[in-house]
């Protein structure tokens, strides 16, 4: 005769034994669910970022051929990024000959000169004397506004901006020097002249001062 309770035991094991197999299958599909929501997740995440950057770099080239583009149809911005350098060029050129040309000397032993200029791109300033000339050192004489025109020449001063302290014989009939300085004082000069025949005076040198006061 059967025990009752011996069957009631075996039926309870292979029903916890199922419950433990049926456990551990749901745990394995959680397990899927999450492993592939986050390889979904993730992927689509990193798909759109590569996208968006796929996006930006197309942008940045698109920029990039624009601007070729626009420089190429308008070839005046060119023309004028030339011009400018050359110009730079040209100044610099200049201002190189100017420094090598002009004879600039400063005696240490000197109190009234800072320095003495001899420039030789100075020109004779041209005349409307004829025949011999005379030097003549009378206000209002053609001669005397010829060498006060040679003056503002080598300074650089206005004429209205110009006092003459001195204007004296120079050694010789055909050399004068003339003494002058801006009308504030703060610019002042010595000027050697010479007469050029048919062309006028010509400055010949100049000296920067640094003061007025002294015998003239």
């Amino acid at each position: 005769m059967n025990n009752p309770n011996h069957n009631f035991s075996r039926l309870d094991r292979k029903k916890k034994r199922k419950d433990k197999i049926l456990n551990v299958l749901i745990a394995a599909v959680v397990v899927a669910i999450v492993i592939t929501s986050s390889i979904i997740f993730l992927g689509g995440d990193k798909e759109q970022s590569d996208k968006e950057d796929v996006k930006n770099n197309e942008e940045i080239v698109e920029q990039n051929k624009d601007d070729e583009v626009s420089k190429e149809e308008d070839p005046s911005l060119h023309d004028e990024e030339v011009e400018e350098e050359n110009v730079d060029i040209i100044d610099e050129d200049t201002e190189l000959e100017e420094v090598e040309d002009v004879e600039i000397t400063v005696d240490p032993n000197d109190p009234i000169v800072s320095q003495s200029i001899v420039n030789p791109a100075w020109e004779p300033i041209g005349t409307e004397q004829t025949g011999e000339h005379a030097s003549v050192y009378k206000r209002d004489s053609i001669d005397w506004i010829e060498k006060e025109r040679a003056l503002t020449y080598a300074t650089g001063l206005s004429a209205d901006n110009m006092i003459i302290w001195k204007l004296k014989n120079g050694g010789s009939p055909q050399k004068s020097i003339g003494i002058v300085s801006s009308k504030d004082k703060t610019e002042k000069y010595q000027v050697f002249l010479e007469w050029v025949d048919n062309e006028g005076w010509k400055p010949v040198k100049m000296d920067v001062l640094t003061t007025l006061d002294f015998n003239y």
